[in-house]
């Protein structure tokens, strides 16, 4: 029998499944002798995981729980990569609130609408896609050099563009928590994953941290407790000490 513990939230946006995936993979793998190379058990668990879902999956959200820290993924024509980047993670820490808006977010309805338009050859698409693209570059530079209020305005401009996706990524109720929460001081907040529900992001200067949490908090929104994971998948056998 296989016992699985986790405080995501269902259809929270946070990569749930995937590190679900990556630690029930780990785990087999040092159980049958199979090979525990980061590389091998993150494709088995790709694979796994779109045999399951009957859908094909992204390459991205597995690499977190596989390797932890903070990292940059770079999409390469010779292949992707992983670049862990050199971040102060308490400092960033200090700025995150992460709250679950109450409704679960529908990826597969998102994502595939927004595929199709790609397929289709949609600029308004494709123009949404490039000023992601170019965000995701302005970030890292952001928090590579430390500069906090940058990466702030990084956050929010992702999320302007992703808005524009489709018209289900927001919601009324989405729109309010983020109202709620730059009212007490957020520089930006956005959804997490697809979007449409899951997990709420809210970064701010650390002095307005407590008014963030509180004041999604009395929006209806659950507080999470977080950290940044520092080392990725480990496992051990059951009668190792911890």
């Amino acid at each position: 029998m296989l016992t699985t513990r986790g405080e995501s939230p269902a259809g929270a946006g946070i990569a749930g499944s995937s590190a679900l995936t990556i630690a029930v993979c780990g785990a087999l793998a040092r159980w049958t002798g199979a090979s525990e190379d980061p590389e091998h058990i993150f494709q088995v668990a790709m694979n796994v995981e779109c045999q399951t879902i009957k859908v094909p999956t992204g390459v991205q959200d597995y690499r977190p729980a596989l390797y932890g820290g903070i990292a940059a993924v770079e999409l390469r024509v010779d292949g992707i990569k992983r670049v862990a980047l050199d971040v102060d993670a308490r400092e960033l820490e200090r700025r995150i609130v992460l709250a679950y808006t109450g409704a679960p977010r529908n990826s597969g309805t998102n994502n595939w609408e927004i595929t199709k338009k790609h397929i289709d050859g949609d600029r308004h698409i494709f123009d949404c896609f490039e000023r992601i693209r170019d965000t995701s570059i302005a970030m890292r530079q952001a928090l590579q050099r430390g500069k906090w209020d940058e990466v702030g305005r990084q956050i929010a401009t992702e999320w302007d563009n992703r808005k524009r996706l489709a018209p289900g990524v927001t919601t009324p109720t989405i729109e309010d928590l983020i109202a709620r929460a730059r009212a007490a001081g957020a520089t930006a907040a956005k959804v997490c994953g697809a979007g449409g529900g899951g997990c709420l992001f809210c970064y701010g200067p650390p002095e307005s941290h407590d008014a963030i949490r509180n004041a999604v908090a009395s929006g209806g929104a659950r507080l999470l407790d977080y950290r940044i994971e520092a080392e990725g998948l480990r496992t051990r056998a059951a009668d190792a000490p911890e």
